[in-house]
Protein backbone atom coordinates (compact mmCIF):
# COMPACT_ATOMS: atom_id res chain seq x y z
CA UNK A 1 0.00 0.00 0.00
CA UNK A 2 2.80 2.42 0.90
CA UNK A 3 4.66 1.72 -2.36
CA UNK A 4 1.51 2.37 -4.34
CA UNK A 5 1.12 5.69 -2.54
CA UNK A 6 4.73 6.65 -3.35
CA UNK A 7 4.21 5.72 -7.03
CA UNK A 8 1.10 7.91 -7.11
CA UNK A 9 3.05 10.80 -5.59
CA UNK A 10 5.83 10.40 -8.18
CA UNK A 11 3.27 10.28 -10.98
CA UNK A 12 1.52 13.37 -9.60
CA UNK A 13 4.83 15.23 -9.25
CA UNK A 14 5.93 14.35 -12.80
CA UNK A 15 2.53 15.36 -14.18
CA UNK A 16 2.76 18.72 -12.40
CA UNK A 17 6.27 19.25 -13.75
CA UNK A 18 5.07 18.71 -17.31
CA UNK A 19 1.83 20.66 -17.04
CA UNK A 20 2.92 23.53 -14.77
CA UNK A 21 3.72 26.85 -16.43
CA UNK A 22 7.44 27.47 -16.88
CA UNK A 23 7.57 30.50 -14.57
CA UNK A 24 6.34 28.56 -11.56
CA UNK A 25 9.18 26.07 -11.80
CA UNK A 26 12.07 28.42 -12.56
CA UNK A 27 12.73 31.75 -10.91
CA UNK A 28 12.49 34.59 -13.40
CA UNK A 29 15.64 36.65 -13.89
CA UNK A 30 15.23 40.00 -12.14
CA UNK A 31 16.96 41.86 -14.99
CA UNK A 32 14.99 42.95 -18.05
CA UNK A 33 16.98 42.93 -21.26
CA UNK A 34 16.94 46.32 -22.96
CA UNK A 35 18.21 47.53 -26.31
CA UNK A 36 20.14 50.77 -26.79
CA UNK A 37 17.20 52.43 -28.54
CA UNK A 38 15.21 52.22 -25.30
CA UNK A 39 17.68 54.63 -23.63
CA UNK A 40 16.64 57.47 -25.94
CA UNK A 41 13.32 59.21 -25.23
CA UNK A 42 10.97 58.86 -28.20
CA UNK A 43 10.45 62.62 -28.50
CA UNK A 44 14.16 63.56 -28.52
CA UNK A 45 15.29 64.71 -31.97
CA UNK A 46 18.61 66.58 -32.02
CA UNK A 47 18.47 66.83 -35.84
CA UNK A 48 15.54 69.27 -35.70
CA UNK A 49 17.99 72.01 -34.71
CA UNK A 50 19.85 71.58 -38.00
CA UNK A 51 17.02 71.15 -40.53
CA UNK A 52 17.48 74.66 -41.93
CA UNK A 53 21.26 74.29 -42.25
CA UNK A 54 22.62 73.15 -45.63
CA UNK A 55 25.81 71.35 -44.59
CA UNK A 56 26.85 70.78 -48.20
CA UNK A 57 27.49 74.54 -48.56
CA UNK A 58 29.82 74.77 -45.56
CA UNK A 59 33.59 74.36 -45.41
CA UNK A 60 35.34 73.05 -42.31
CA UNK A 61 36.65 76.48 -41.36
CA UNK A 62 33.31 78.24 -41.92
CA UNK A 63 32.17 79.91 -38.67
CA UNK A 64 28.66 78.52 -39.24
CA UNK A 65 30.13 74.98 -39.37
CA UNK A 66 32.05 75.59 -36.15
CA UNK A 67 28.87 76.95 -34.52
CA UNK A 68 26.86 73.92 -35.69
CA UNK A 69 29.52 71.55 -34.32
CA UNK A 70 29.53 73.31 -30.95
CA UNK A 71 25.72 73.17 -30.87
CA UNK A 72 25.73 69.46 -31.71
CA UNK A 73 28.29 68.74 -28.97
CA UNK A 74 26.13 70.64 -26.48
CA UNK A 75 22.99 68.72 -27.54
CA UNK A 76 24.76 65.36 -27.34
CA UNK A 77 26.39 66.09 -23.96
CA UNK A 78 22.95 67.10 -22.61
CA UNK A 79 20.94 64.36 -24.33
CA UNK A 80 18.05 63.38 -22.07
CA UNK A 81 17.67 59.91 -20.62
CA UNK A 82 14.48 57.86 -20.59
CA UNK A 83 12.76 58.51 -17.23
CA UNK A 84 10.79 55.23 -17.27
CA UNK A 85 14.08 53.30 -16.93
CA UNK A 86 15.18 55.07 -13.73
CA UNK A 87 15.67 52.50 -10.96
CA UNK A 88 15.03 49.48 -13.23
CA UNK A 89 17.02 46.26 -13.01
CA UNK A 90 18.32 45.71 -16.54
CA UNK A 91 20.78 43.75 -18.59
CA UNK A 92 22.36 45.28 -21.67
CA UNK A 93 24.96 44.13 -24.20
CA UNK A 94 27.64 46.63 -25.13
CA UNK A 95 31.31 47.36 -25.48
CA UNK A 96 33.34 48.09 -22.34
CA UNK A 97 35.73 50.96 -21.78
CA UNK A 98 37.54 50.46 -18.44
CA UNK A 99 37.94 53.62 -16.33
CA UNK A 100 39.36 52.35 -13.05
CA UNK A 101 41.34 49.15 -12.80
CA UNK A 102 43.66 47.37 -10.44
CA UNK A 103 45.71 44.76 -12.23
CA UNK A 104 43.29 42.70 -14.33
CA UNK A 105 40.21 43.77 -12.35
CA UNK A 106 37.91 46.71 -13.09
CA UNK A 107 35.43 48.41 -10.78
CA UNK A 108 34.37 51.29 -13.01
CA UNK A 109 33.79 51.31 -16.77
CA UNK A 110 31.68 52.74 -19.56
CA UNK A 111 29.31 50.69 -21.68
CA UNK A 112 28.78 51.93 -25.23
CA UNK A 113 26.59 50.61 -28.06
CA UNK A 114 29.15 50.05 -30.81
CA UNK A 115 32.82 49.23 -31.28
CA UNK A 116 35.05 52.30 -31.25
CA UNK A 117 32.51 54.62 -29.60
CA UNK A 118 34.36 57.26 -27.58
CA UNK A 119 37.75 55.90 -28.68
CA UNK A 120 38.06 56.44 -32.44
CA UNK A 121 35.33 58.98 -32.98
CA UNK A 122 33.41 61.68 -31.16
CA UNK A 123 31.48 60.12 -28.29
CA UNK A 124 27.85 59.14 -28.77
CA UNK A 125 25.10 61.20 -27.13
CA UNK A 126 25.02 61.02 -23.32
CA UNK A 127 21.90 58.82 -23.47
CA UNK A 128 24.00 56.22 -25.31
CA UNK A 129 26.79 56.01 -22.70
CA UNK A 130 26.37 54.16 -19.40
CA UNK A 131 28.75 54.70 -16.50
CA UNK A 132 28.95 51.30 -14.78
CA UNK A 133 30.23 50.93 -11.22
CA UNK A 134 30.75 47.73 -9.27
CA UNK A 135 31.23 47.50 -5.51
CA UNK A 136 33.76 44.72 -6.10
CA UNK A 137 36.46 44.56 -8.79
CA UNK A 138 35.46 42.44 -11.79
CA UNK A 139 37.48 40.23 -14.12
CA UNK A 140 36.62 40.11 -17.81
CA UNK A 141 36.12 43.83 -18.48
CA UNK A 142 38.52 44.65 -21.30
CA UNK A 143 38.76 47.60 -23.68
CA UNK A 144 36.17 47.31 -26.48
CA UNK A 145 35.26 43.70 -25.66
CA UNK A 146 31.50 43.08 -25.77
CA UNK A 147 29.88 41.99 -22.50
CA UNK A 148 26.49 41.65 -20.87
CA UNK A 149 26.19 43.97 -17.89
CA UNK A 150 23.50 43.40 -15.26
CA UNK A 151 22.42 45.91 -12.61
CA UNK A 152 20.19 48.79 -11.56
CA UNK A 153 20.01 51.72 -13.99
CA UNK A 154 19.63 55.33 -12.86
CA UNK A 155 19.45 58.67 -14.63
CA UNK A 156 22.71 60.15 -13.40
CA UNK A 157 25.24 62.10 -15.45
CA UNK A 158 28.98 61.59 -15.24
CA UNK A 159 31.71 63.48 -17.05
CA UNK A 160 34.49 61.07 -17.97
CA UNK A 161 37.63 61.34 -20.05
CA UNK A 162 35.79 59.47 -22.85
CA UNK A 163 32.53 61.44 -22.87
CA UNK A 164 29.44 62.38 -20.88
CA UNK A 165 27.45 59.41 -19.60
CA UNK A 166 23.73 59.98 -19.12
CA UNK A 167 23.18 56.88 -17.01
CA UNK A 168 24.74 55.15 -14.01
CA UNK A 169 24.49 51.37 -13.68
CA UNK A 170 25.13 49.80 -10.27
CA UNK A 171 26.58 46.51 -11.46
CA UNK A 172 25.36 43.19 -10.06
CA UNK A 173 27.33 41.02 -12.48
CA UNK A 174 28.80 40.78 -15.96
CA UNK A 175 28.94 37.94 -18.48
CA UNK A 176 30.68 37.41 -21.81
CA UNK A 177 28.57 38.39 -24.80
CA UNK A 178 27.87 35.41 -27.02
Amino acid sequence: MQQRFIHCLHFLFLTLMVLAPQHTLHAKEPWTEIKWEALTPKDWDPAKEFKSLDLSRLQDNDPRAMEALAKLKYLWDNAPGEPSLNGKKIRIAGFAIPLENTGNKVSEFLIVPYFGACIHSPPPPANQIIHAKSSKPLSGVKMMVPIWTYGTLNLQRANTQWGVAGYRLSVDKIAPFQ
